[in-house]
């Protein structure tokens, strides 16, 4: 809302400045048109100032101060080569070469400018500053995708702070989330409203700093492909637990944080042969199994320990097995 009140303000006052602009240049301002002719332009390149606005914001800095310098470049090069036709003496013939070697030159150095300016390996503006700034280095921004946010172990994430800086929801995401929770399907309207509630949770109950984006990309087929969109317009990290995601956005050079990841990063380290005391909390598939687990939620199967079922037993590792669902690990009663 706030973007579109300050692009309407932008368009009025350019409209305006055409039209007194007009009402007073001397050769036209006789004319009963010439003010509204003014007042037309004056829209006209307010409109062109915001379309390149719009497609200059997705350029690379680098890309930027390297086509402005090779601009520059050109225009002195133009500049030089035009000085030696200062001997002519039609003042017109003289401009018209220097115009058409400006605009030569001039398009030349922007173009090489921003395609070369690859080539030199400059590091990124906020790479030069990163000793100076190393503990502003959270600062950088991530978005939420919609996974993260209906999964909602970001906001105790936050909570812990373990994640700081500025958060961005984009409006799609949002949208997506209530349409979620319009659904007629009864889980689907209760994930969507846990979603809705996690935002609510992460502006007021953690005070996080939480940003509302209203990009929207409407070439892009679905909402995976807005994120990545935003995440590289932006230069942000986006947080998910979508593996899909995750493993097409680090092809495409976008950071993630995946909160699956840490989790399975943050699981308490067990090796074979170690004592652990664990509570068994009910039977387990074979005769005589009791099933206990880690605070991390892992299960351990304990050989014996159906007997124990509702007490704390101390138990030995003897297995551990990585599986498509996570670790299992068998233990047995441990000999007193």
């Amino acid at each position: 809302m706030g973007k579109s009140i300050l692009r309407l303000t932008i368009v009025t006052v350019c409209a305006v400045s055409g039209y007194f602009l007009a009402s007073h240049i001397t050769a036209i301002k006789n004319y009963p048109w010439a003010a509204w002719f003014g007042l037309a332009f004056g829209v006209v390149f307010a409109c062109i100032a915001l379309a390149i606005e719009d497609q200059i914001k997705k350029v690379p800095l680098k890309v930027i101060i390297g086509s402005t310098v090779g601009l520059c470049i050109g225009l002195l090069v133009a500049r030089l080569i035009g000085g030696s036709f200062k001997v002519l003496e039609s003042p017109t013939l003289k401009v018209s070469i220097y115009l058409i070697l400006s605009a030569f030159f001039g398009y030349v150095g922007l173009v090489l400018g921003g395609m070369k300016v690859e080539e030199l390996k400059i590091p990124s503006i906020s790479g030069l500053f990163s000793r100076s700034h190393a503990k502003k280095s959270f600062e950088r921004e991530k978005i939420l995708d919609t996974s993260v946010i209906i999964d909602g172990r970001i906001a105790d994430i936050c909570e812990a702070g373990f994640l700081e800086g500025v958060l961005v929801v984009p409006e799609f995401v949002i949208a997506e989330l209530q349409r979620i929770a319009d659904s007629a399907d009864h889980l689907k309207k209760a994930r969507g409203r846990r979603g809705l509630d996690v935002l609510k949770r992460l502006k007021d109950a953690l005070k996080m700093s939480v940003t509302i984006d209203e990009t929207d990309f409407p070439d892009q087929p679905d909402v995976d492909s807005k994120l990545l969109a935003l995440a590289r317009e932006r230069h942000a990290k986006l947080v998910t637990n979508d593996l899909n995601l995750t493993k097409v956005a680090r092809l495409r050079g976008i950071d993630i944080l995946n909160i699956n990841q840490l989790a399975n990063a943050l699981r308490q380290v067990v090796l074979s042969g170690e004592t652990l005391k664990l509570r068994v909390m009910k039977e387990g598939r074979e005769y005589g199994q009791g099933v206990a687990f880690l605070e991390d939620g892992t299960m351990v199967v304990v050989n014996g320990g159906r007997s124990y079922i509702g007490r704390d037993v101390e138990v030995t590792v003897t297995q551990i097995l990585q599986t498509h669902a996570g670790r299992l690990i068998f233990a047995t009663l441990s000999k007193k």
